[in-house]
């Protein structure tokens, strides 16, 4: 026989209401206390109690259900946000409809306005396009938080990682082991995230006086971008000695060209890239790299939404987190360098 609410009050002496609250993640609101909370957590599982979703979406206006869309779910990065995103929802008793939006601002707006016909509760989405008017305008009737990339000089809420210090840091690295001629590998130069890589790799430059010998290719966070554009520094008159892969799939792209040329790294041509992922350091040799706080990334977002959707707390949240450097070997130390 199928377990109700009843049952629950029954087992743990707590009230229909103050069950309802800790099930519907809004114990903090109501101040229930924790012991409380494992009580009728633990007396729900040992039950077997499954809500009536039908019915709760009726009664409180609400799917428990969110968005998540991402530009590229092949590329780790967003494969691992997404991971991150779907496990902290469930703790709200929440599901997420996650939605690939292929780098694409028509395919994004068509994912959102479907999202919108299915009420969800809120969005957390990479943006992929460059005016924010349509999400500003959905922002003011269904929660929205704006996750690894964002827009400058507007009031979405957002949660991303300080790109401009992680290039900053990268370049200097690259500057203090003596290399000046840089190739920089970009994503898509719309997106506020190469914007601001790209930015710290030209300031990092022309602080050491090196501005002229910028050399910045690209145009996607992909493989085959990677790989086009090493493909192209390998036969060009002014080769680089060092390339800064902006994001982890640029650089496979590149270590496959830079493999069909026989040119070892970090003998020939050092690298480092932005974003961290294990596998990097099962690569030969393994990869130096920006490491982006992806999970706290993940964690506050889903914070700052469910606070808004079960608290209707205002959302004005702009934040910045800083990255760190993981240092293997791939980049060589060139004479006069330290």
């Amino acid at each position: 026989m199928k377990k109700t609410l009843i049952d629950v009050s029954k087992k743990t002496g707590y009230s229909i209401s103050t069950i309802s609250r800790v099930l519907n993640g809004k114990s903090e609101k109501y101040r229930i206390s924790q012991s409380a909370k494992e009580v009728i957590l633990q007396s729900v599982k040992e039950l077997d109690y499954q809500p009536d979703i039908v019915a709760q979406s009726l009664r409180n206006n609400t799917t428990y259900t969110i968005g998540l869309l991402v530009p590229h779910i092949d590329n780790p990065f967003f494969a691992n946000i997404a991971s991150v995103v779907i496990r902290e929802a469930q703790r709200y008793n929440y599901t997420v409809m996650l939605i690939d939006t292929l780098e694409d601002s028509v395919q994004e707006n068509k994912a959102i306005d479907s999202l919108l016909s299915r009420k969800i509760d809120g969005i957390i989405l990479v943006p992929t396009g460059e005016n924010p008017s349509k999400l500003e305008e959905i922002s003011t009737k269904t929660p929205i938080v704006l996750i690894d990339r964002y827009f400058e000089k507007h009031n979405l809420p957002y949660v991303a990682t300080d790109n401009y210090v992680g290039a900053y840091q990268a370049t200097k690295l690259l500057l203090e082991s003596g290399h000046s001629k840089i190739l920089c590998i970009q994503g898509p130069d719309i997106s506020i995230t190469t914007k601001e890589r790209v930015r710290g790799y030209l300031d990092a430059l022309r602080e050491a006086g090196h501005q002229d010998h910028a050399m910045i290719r690209g145009n996607e966070f992909s493989i085959q971008n990677g790989y086009i554009e090493a493909k192209l520094a390998l036969n060009s008159t002014t080769k680089p000695t060092a390339i800064f892969a902006l994001s982890s799939t640029i650089l496979l792209g590149t270590v496959k060209a830079l493999n069909e040329h026989k040119v070892r790294i970090p003998q020939d041509m050092s690298i480092i890239s932005f974003d961290d992922n294990l596998y990097l350091d099962y690569l030969n040799p393994p990869i130096t790299r920006i490491a982006q706080p992806l999970e706290n990334i993940g964690i506050i977002a889903v914070k700052m939404l469910m606070q808004k959707i079960l608290e209707e707390t205002e959302l004005h949240s702009e934040i910045l987190l800083k990255p760190t450097i993981i240092k293997r070997d791939s980049i060589k130390v060139l004479s006069g360098g330290k």
